[in-house]
């Protein structure tokens, strides 16, 4: 019997070594873009054996093409690589087959990029497979890279215990390192974009019209904005405008979210349906009750107030438009747009390099600011000090944002002016990243200055800046 036992444990699991087999072949094609003839087989009896077509196994063919043909995988794709719910202990090895191989699938198409030069169809197909990994972790396509997406997954980068990583474990659970994969996307996609001959793609506006537009590519533009002329600026231009309205959307989205300061009850509410308090109406006209009709006569309507006090206040926003500062110059751009819009906030916006520039008159205007913005350079803030100081008239209703790496020439000099702000009683925040994955790297010296302050640095995704301006402003 204690035989049989040991036999039976010893023996070899079908699904195990198929598993094994997927994720060899995901290796081998990671490192080495040469084919292993004895996986590819091997991988292809595999995947008939599971049911999957073999499409999954072909580098050019893109997930898209893939469940255009197959629609019924689309499901399977979305939440692929998320942690499941606790079972009853056992574990369906012939599904963890199949999402070892629609993983792999996935992570191939990302993460084995090849080299060479890149078409505006090769990026679109890397843009479309890159928000299939996205879905994978649970997340929104163009949520990781810095794009328009919303937060939509559940214990992604909070801890989630893998349900597995090696050769011969279930699918892998990489939703807790969202934070760290979502960088990473953003570099590979950038380095498509450099491995593109964009002044080519633009001036074709059949091919242009094939790029979606991204952060790399935003800032490949921005870049290149004043070598392109013709057709190709005009299609440049359009991708810049599109990429803006789609960020603007979900930035105003955040901020109208919260709450616009208390409510202003010396002025009376306007009589409306929509600011009607049906509660409060019925309740005042309870005496007015006819049991025998069974009717309430109401002798007045109650309103809401709706109406909120605020006081005027100024935004200063100091953007450094440094090659390393990319991602937030865009972001902030965008939302002091926002803020520019709401009322009585007067709201002034500069950026530097080694030299300032006033972009106040075109804050309203993302689209039109960032086409006068020139990236890269060095850094000098106290240019940048120099425009802000004089904006400050009340300081007390002044809140001034400076979002930089703070790898500065003059840093004593230029810390102890941003000091002189804090003590004047206006606000000071320092940021020292304002993108969508929340990564960038702030001059430790500057951070541990800042905290000493009582301002610490706000590093991180951008509805914090939100949330501490809405806090002053309202």
């Amino acid at each position: 019997m204690s035989g049989q036992t040991v036999e039976g444990a010893c023996a070899p699991d079908p699904d195990e070594n198929r598993r094994q087999v997927l994720y060899w072949r995901l290796l081998a094609r990671l490192f080495d873009p040469e084919e292993q003839a004895s996986l590819e087989s091997a991988s292809l009896a595999v995947v008939e054996d599971v049911g999957l077509p073999a499409a999954l196994l072909d580098p050019g063919a893109s997930v898209d093409s893939v469940v255009q043909r197959h629609p019924e995988l689309a499901a399977e794709f979305d939440g692929l690589m998320t942690p499941e719910p606790d079972g009853d202990g056992a574990r369906d090895r012939a599904a963890e087959v199949r999402r070892a191989a629609l993983a792999s699938k996935v992570l191939l198409n990302v993460f084995a990029t090849g080299s060479g030069n890149v078409t505006a169809e090769q990026l679109a197909r890397w843009q479309s497979d890159a928000g299939w990994l996205e879905r994978a972790l649970g997340c929104r396509p163009g949520e990781l890279r810095g794009g328009r997406g919303g937060v939509n997954r559940a214990g992604a980068g909070q801890g989630v215990s893998p349900t597995g990583t090696g050769l011969g474990a279930p699918a892998p659970d990489l939703s807790r390192l969202v934070p760290e994969i979502g960088p990473e996307l953003g570099s590979i996609e950038a380095g498509l974009v450099k491995r593109m001959r964009l002044r080519e793609v633009l001036a074709d506006p059949a091919l242009a019209s094939r790029l979606t537009p991204s952060m790399s590519l935003i800032e490949q533009l921005l870049r290149d904005k004043n070598n392109l002329s013709g057709v190709a600026l005009a299609n440049a231009k359009a991708l810049i405008r599109r990429y803006v309205d789609e960020v603007t959307e979900v930035l105003r989205t955040q901020v109208e979210k919260a709450t616009v300061g208390e409510l202003d009850r010396s002025v009376p509410p306007k009589r409306v349906y929509r600011n009607l308090d049906l509660d409060r109406t019925i309740w005042k006209n309870l005496t007015n009750w006819d049991p025998e009709e069974e009717r309430l006569y109401v002798d007045r309507l109650y309103y809401r107030h709706t109406s909120r006090k605020t006081t005027p206040q100024r935004l200063i926003v100091v953007v450094d438009q440094s090659g390393s500062m990319v991602d937030s110059m865009v972001n902030c751009t965008i939302l002091a747009s926002i803020f520019a819009g709401l009322p009585k906030v007067d709201v002034h916006l500069i950026a530097y390099d080694t030299q300032a520039l006033d972009l106040t008159p075109w804050a309203h205007d993302p689209f039109e600011t960032l086409l006068r913005t020139k990236l890269g350079g060095g850094t000098d803030g106290t240019v940048a000090m120099a425009l802000a100081q004089p904006k400050i008239a009340e300081p007390r209703n002044t809140v001034v944002v400076w979002i930089s790496d703070f790898y500065e020439w003059r840093t004593e000099e230029l810390f102890e002016s941003m000091a002189a702000i804090h003590r004047s009683g206006a606000k000071f925040i320092p940021v020292g990243s304002v993108t969508s994955s929340g990564r960038g790297s702030v001059n430790p010296w500057f951070r541990e200055k800042f905290k000493d302050l009582g301002t610490p640095v706000i590093s991180g995704h951008i509805k914090k800046l939100v949330h501490e301006l809405k806090t002053f402003l309202t």
